[in-house]
């Protein structure tokens, strides 16, 4: 891969821009956050956020559809009435607090490796989409070799720092079969963090198999390899799908994502404020759950948002709530001192148009200053979650970029120097000869690759090229340009030979392996 060492500015103004032409595909760092989160609660309505959700978990409780989770609550000391379970807010509490505040994730490429949790943000792309808006920006069902070309495209992308599983849903593969697929393509074409597949339990105990092969036993035990995600049915249930995926994570050391499905008015009331009570006590009930499987196991808080239009049911994105909510997930999950996941850079429009970028960018803005650790769904996301755009991917992978460029928040090091450039310019001169400006000014504002900000003249005489196909054009090329990490042979090859024979072993059919 054609990839570029940032190294000392020398060589002259060539040397420069040759080094803003050549391509680069460097991950950026765990983005650490610069600016303060921001906070539309006081303390008094945080604890009013607490105490509601704490009310709802003792007097009306939250369905478990899992025999296991059942018999687990009840060792725990929870009054279980059928498949009710009712917490008491002290032992919630005792439970939550043994979640670790933040932890290291381990990449195949251990450079690749990221700080966990606090301060620290990581980007990663969208998810689960039934189509795809391919290379030429067509809608079609997608295949295992789309999943691999976003996995590739995600590997390039600086800002992205995960390749997560199945952006989209590979539909020329048996269901059953599908997770081993999907886990190869994570592990064979990046070397960055990934998912791992939760569709059912027996398919969570294969993720953790496979990642076993790829790390070790010994380094999951140590540290998190990848992650899963749990989604609730809100309001108040979790089914046995998720719990027994859960309990494979879990029992290897390997975080989830407890992640109630909220569709606010829908499956929830319709005010924010009550709406986050319901989903906070949601999320705690699963946080709590993870430390009764196993104790000091990672957990991340988590959840899907979105709000529901009154006119047609249809999900919203970009809405001011979902904003608001944002901000006080982020608070409450400070309050209980556990990192958090949120949604970024979604959108309901059909194609990759304006709504699409409004409704994005409205996301992103509220996700960043509400401080968020896992930012899923950062790429790609398009029509309410039904396709994974390739051209939206490429340019949404850009806004990453510059939202973390905005979250890292303004630098200083150079203020001395531009100071200087003050004075030796004075009144009436400019800046665009001066050293300082020679020596700062590829790092001193982002220079998107995506966006056209010539005069339109120059806009037309280039063809009047708009972004889908620009962004389309730039996706070619970095495919064009991607060099795959290379995986061991022996573990590629141990890889493949456990694929096979867990093929052999689930029966190709068109439904989740529960069983086998």
């Amino acid at each position: 891969m054609n990839e570029v060492v940032r190294t000392a500015r020398a060589g002259g103004r060539g040397a420069r821009r040759a080094l803003r032409s050549a391509p680069d595909f460097d991950m950026l760092p765990s983005l650490k956050r610069g600016i303060p989160e921001c906070e539309v609660m006081d303390p008094a309505r945080v604890e009013q956020i607490d105490n509601a959700s704490m009310s709802i978990l003792e007097d009306v409780g939250v369905i478990f559809r899992d025999d296991i989770a059942l018999a687990d609550w009840k060792r725990a000391g929870a009054k279980v009435v059928g498949e009710r379970v009712y917490l008491d807010r002290g032992l919630v509490r005792e439970l939550i607090a043994t979640i670790p505040s933040g932890w290291e994730y381990r990449a195949r490429n251990p450079e690749r490796s990221l700080p966990f949790g606090g301060k620290h943000s990581i980007f990663v792309p969208m998810t689960g989409a039934p189509f795809i808006r391919d290379l030429d920006d067509v809608r079609r069902w997608p295949t295992i070799a789309d999943l691999n070309t976003f996995h590739k495209l995600a590997h390039m992308s600086p800002a992205l720092h995960s390749t997560a599983h199945h952006i989209v849903e590979p539909m020329d593969m048996k269901v059953s079969h599908r997770h081993l697929h999907i886990t190869y393509s994570s592990m064979k074409h990046s070397d960055k963090t990934f998912m791992g597949m939760t569709t059912s339990g027996k398919n969570a105990e294969d993720v953790m198999a496979m990642c076993e092969i790829l790390f070790g036993r010994d380094v999951m035990e140590e540290t998190p390899v990848t992650t899963g995600n749990c989604n609730g049915n809100s309001p108040l249930v979790w089914d046995e799908t998720m719990l027994s995926a859960m309990r494979a994570f879990v029992k290897r050391k390997q975080p989830v994502l407890c992640s109630p499905f909220v569709l606010g008015g829908a499956n929830t009331p319709a005010s924010v404020a009550p709406a986050v009570a319901q989903l906070n006590a949601e999320a705690l009930s699963a946080l709590a759950y993870t430390q009764v499987i196993r104790k000091g196991a990672p957990a991340i808080y988590g959840h899907y948002l979105s709000t529901v239009s009154m006119k047609s049911g249809a999900p919203m994105a970009g809405t001011p709530e979902i904003s608001l909510m944002n901000f006080m997930i982020g608070q409450m999950a400070r309050y209980y001192n556990v990192p958090w996941r949120t949604s970024n850079l979604l959108g309901g429009a059909k194609t990759f148009d304006a709504q699409a970028g409004y409704e994005s960018a409205m996301t992103m803005n509220a996700v960043l200053h509400a401080g968020a650790n896992y930012i899923w769904h950062s790429a790609g996301w398009n029509e309410a979650g039904m396709h994974c755009s390739i051209a939206k991917f490429v340019v949404d992978a850009e806004m990453c970029q510059m939202g973390y460029r905005m979250a890292e928040g303004p630098r200083w090091d150079d203020f001395d120097e531009a100071m200087q450039a003050v004075r030796d310019v004075g009144p009436g001169g400019h800046y665009l000869g001066h050293p300082h400006t020679l020596e700062n000014f590829e790092r001193a504002f982002f220079m998107p690759k995506l966006f056209d900000n010539n005069s339109i003249e120059q806009w037309q005489a280039e063809g009047s090229v708009e972004i889908t196909e620009r962004a389309l054009t730039r996706a070619k090329q970095l495919l064009a340009d991607y060099e795959e990490p290379k995986l061991d042979e022996g573990v590629n090859e141990a890889l493949l030979d456990y694929i096979a024979r867990r093929e052999r072993e689930i029966p190709a059919v068109d439904e989740l392996n529960t069983e086998h």
